[in-house]
Order: structure tokens, then C-alpha cells, then sequence
């Protein structure tokens, strides 16, 4: 199977660097000092389950440069989504499959009305990761795990050829019947998490500790839950429940994703994860005043740090 990582920061470095060190034939497409590294060095690994260097890799930040692939990783940020799927054309063949692992709910409805719905499988990345340094990805635990499906749930040839590529790379992967509620358990922890993080700039542990902490990231998974059911039918009555157990097994430190980007003066996804939440609340008629806060007090950092 011929592939090709769209958005080549940490998962895709991790996964699909596992796909690489296992003689799959896989291309990353990146940019910057990263794609320097890249070209360089190749990708280096560094984990708990095993470090890894892949001196010789094939990466570009030109689509055209690698040509139609069999399957695609489309792992870039949620605001980004459209930009890259008209960057990738050149990637998409006939037979071509997109298979995104990002955050959020709605991303494989909108990379299928650029590609075409029928090529995209939903998929959900599960792995604590982050580029440490250009071309090398620093895991920081043991979790590291894929499940993805195709969005009507049915079993397919093209799931179970992607499956094989996985197993063979080592890649703890699952093919699941319900990937649109699982994407929907997630969105519901992470959501609140990049809510309550961002907006407070401290870590689960402190906000838990607190009760009036504790209460905000109550609201924000309730809120979620309610959005979700009107949106996902399988989605469990008690899943803000669930999703508060969860997370105060967490580590005291544990940050979003979201809230790292803030603190670095990067973009944030705020518009496709509390955003989101606002929007489809207000499809169904559901309010979501945790979310809005969020939504409005965040607002002026979604392009970055603001100029001073």
C-alpha cells in the first residue's frame, strides 16, 4: 500500500514513522524547519514503547512531488481542513482513501465535500505527543492507539487492508462499528478539557481540586453531552458522567492541546471545539453558555497571540 501523511506534526511523525521503520512505502508531507529536519535526519522516535530513527524518509511540502497514493493520513489542524484538502490533490488517485485521525466532529464531512465523501474513513487518534524538536517526536506515555471505520459502520476491504499495514508497523489499531458515537465520547472529554484549560491556564489537577473549577468542567461536558445526543443518538445519557471519572484518573498536569497552542501564541482550534459546540446548540435549540464564555473570551487568540 503506497500512503502518504497529510500534516506531518507528531501523529503523523509517530504513526506514520512506525509505518516507515516497518518498510512501508509511506511519504510525509510537511514544511518548515520540520521538513529540513526531515530531509536531513529523516524522523527520529523517541518512546516508551521503543525508540526509533528513520534515517531515510520521503518528504516534501509539494503534494505533486509524491503523486496518487492508495491511502492518505489527513492529520492537519481542524482550521486548516479545507486548505489542505484542495492542497492535496495531487495525492488523490482513483482508489484513494483519506482517513483522518483529527480532533473534533465534523472533520470527515468536510474533507468529503472537497474529495468526495465515499473516499473518507473517520478515524481517532489516542497518543500523549508533541515534536520536541524539527523532525523528532517525543511520546510521553504508553498509549498509543487507532480506531477508525467507515462512517455507515459496515465492514470493508479498504479497513482491512489499512488494518494489516497497522499491524504489521507494530500500531495498536481497531476497526470499529461505531466510530461516529466513539468520535462523540472524545469530543465530549475533549472539548471540556481544552475549554477549562485554555480559559484558566492551569492543568486538570487544580482545576478539579477547586469546586468552583470543578463545576465549570462539569457544565462544559454536560453542555457537550446534550449537543451530542441531538447530534449522535449512541451517545450514552451519562457520558459527561463517564468523562468526569475519566479525567480525575488523569495526571495532575494533563493540558490540552488547545491550551499548549495558546500558551505558545500559536492558533487555536477554539472555533471547531467549544466553537463547535455553540454552533450545533444552536441547530438543535440547545444553550450553551459554558461553551459561549469560552468561545468569546478566546476569541481574540484564534490566529495567535493578538499584537499588543
Amino acid at each position: 500500500m503506497k500512503m502518504a501523511v497529510m500534516g506531518a506534526g507528531a501523529l503523523g511523525c509517530y504513526f506514520g514513522g512506525r509505518i516507515a521503520a516497518a518498510g512501508g512505502d509511506i511519504a510525509f508531507i510537511a514544511r518548515g524547519a520540520h521538513l529540513e529536519a526531515m530531509r536531513r535526519d529523516g524522523i527520529r522516535i523517541e518512546s516508551p514503547l521503543g525508540d526509533s530513527h528513520i534515517e531515510k524518509v520521503t518528504a516534501s511540502d509539494d503534494p505533486a512531488e509524491i503523486g496518487p497514493v492508495d491511502c492518505v493520513f489527513f492529520l492537519v489542524k481542524l482550521f486548516d481542513i479545507e486548505a489542505a484538502a484542495h492542497q492535496m490533490a495531487p495525492l488523490i488517485g482513483p482508489g484513494t482513501t483519506v482517513v483522518t485521525f483529527q480532533n473534533g466532529v465534523e472533520g470527515a464531512e468536510r474533507i468529503g465535500a472537497i474529495v468526495g465523501a465515499e473516499r473518507v474513513l473517520d478515524g481517532i487518534a489516542y497518543i500523549p505527543a508533541h515534536i520536541s524538536a524539527p523532525g523528532t517526536v517525543h511520546h510521553g506515555g504508553t498509549l498509543a492507539r487507532l480506531l477508525f471505520g467507515e462512517t455507515d459502520g459496515g465492514p470493508s476491504t479498504r479497513t482491512d487492508a489499512l488494518l494489516d499495514v497497522m499491524k504489521a508497523a507494530g500500531i495498536d489499531a481497531e476497526i470499529v462499528s461505531d466510530i461516529r458515537v466513539r468520535k462523540w465520547q472524545k469530543f465530549v472529554m475533549l472539548s471540556a478539557l481544552s475549554a477549562t484549560t485554555a480559559l484558566t491556564r492551569l492543568p486538570i489537577g487544580p482545576i478539579l481540586a477547586d469546586p468552583e473549577g470543578a463545576k465549570l468542567f462539569k457544565a462544559a461536558l454536560d453542555e457537550t453531552v446534550a449537543v451530542g445526543r441531538a447530534e449522535c443518538s449512541g451517545l450514552a445519557a451519562d457520558a459527561a458522567d463517564q468523562a468526569l471519572e475519566i479525567a480525575r484518573g488523569f495526571a495532575p498536569g494533563v493540558r490540552a492541546s488547545m491550551a499548549e497552542d495558546l500558551n505558545r501564541g500559536k492558533r487555536i482550534e477554539l472555533l471547531d471545539l467549544s466553537g463547535a459546540v455553540v454552533r450545533l446548540g444552536e441547530k438543535h435549540g440547545i444553550d450553551t453558555p459554558t461553551h459561549r464564555v469560552v468561545l468569546r473570551a478566546l476569541h481574540p487568540f484564534v490566529a495567535g497571540s493578538p499584537a499588543d
